[in-house]
């Protein structure tokens, strides 16, 4: 998103900082301090065996949460060619923890952007850090469904930050075709900051997934995103991901912009893992 040209003071950068601290503690902690269950309150039930699945690659979201008391990273590496300058984005790094059956919290740490051309071209630097929930609302008539609600907060870089408190609200759902494809899609809205006020931007997706094989499965996709100012950015964006073991996956990705207002392309690489107290399956 476009950064404002206002100066974030230092004081307001400290205070930020230490919210996301606070955060992340908030966030892991449950997921180590949880006890374990005693062996003798539940000898005869074998618990379920638990895949992971993430909201990476795709620009649509998982229409489903993170196990009950488990903790997923995704992390990832994105190289984008904007047509005048290629700009680096890593880590990518989501933390998302299941805090109830169907509710989990979320924690976006910030990027690092490096710009690859001239200094002038645009600014490298440590991008916004976001907070959310989301609530899994199915399944409903075939249909798993997730609201998800995010506040994006400005500890970012004063070259790089919105400098603004952007909320975001993402509709993500999938229903199941066959054994082998699935289809999705996701309706949002977002409220980055640009000049010192909110500008509205929708967005509409929808994906095919198809399953290759126990471990692999491949997506294509559409996205478009709607701003209040300026064109309709247009993406067409296909990926491939790995599953190593039941918990561990990596995944590759890439898009072609199909519209003046989208990037002319991008490609990226990913691994995430759910940590869980139950044994992992290979």
């Amino acid at each position: 998103m476009p950064a404002a040209s206002l100066p974030l003071p230092s004081e307001r950068r400290r205070t930020s900082r230490r919210i996301v601290a606070v955060l992340l503690c908030a966030l892991v902690a449950p997921a180590v301090l949880r006890p374990a269950r005693s062996a003798d309150s539940d000898v005869s039930a074998t618990p379920p065996e638990v895949t992971i699945a993430t909201d990476r690659p795709a620009v649509t979201e998982s229409s489903v949460v993170v196990p009950e008391g488990g903790l997923q990273i995704e992390n990832g590496l994105l190289a984008t060619d904007t047509g005048d300058h290629t700009v680096l984005d890593f880590p990518e790094s989501d933390l998302r923890y299941g805090l109830l059956a169907k509710t989990e919290l979320r924690l976006s740490l910030p990027d690092y952007f490096h710009n690859l051309a001239a200094p002038n071209a645009g600014a490298s630097g440590f991008g916004d850090t976001s907070i959310g929930v989301k609530q899994q609302l199915g399944p409903v008539e075939g249909f798993d469904i997730s609201i998800v609600t995010s506040l994006s907060l400005p500890t970012g870089d004063t070259r790089v930050s919105s400098h603004g408190y952007d909320p975001a609200v993402q509709l993500p759902w999938s229903r199941s075709l066959s054994a082998s494809w699935t289809v999705a899609g996701q309706f949002a809205a977002y409220w980055p900051t640009v000049a010192g006020s909110h500008r509205a931007i929708d967005e509409a997706t929808l994906l095919f997934d198809r399953q290759l094989n126990a471990r692999c499965d491949a997506f294509v996709e559409y996205a478009a995103d709607v701003a209040q100012r300026g064109g309709t950015s247009q993406l067409l964006h296909a990926g491939v991901a790995y599953r190593v073991t039941s918990r561990q996956q990596i995944d590759v990705h890439a898009a072609a912009g199909l519209s003046q207002a989208a990037p002319r392309s991008y490609i990226g690489l990913g691994y995430s893992y759910l940590f869980l107290r139950q044994p992992e399956t290979r």
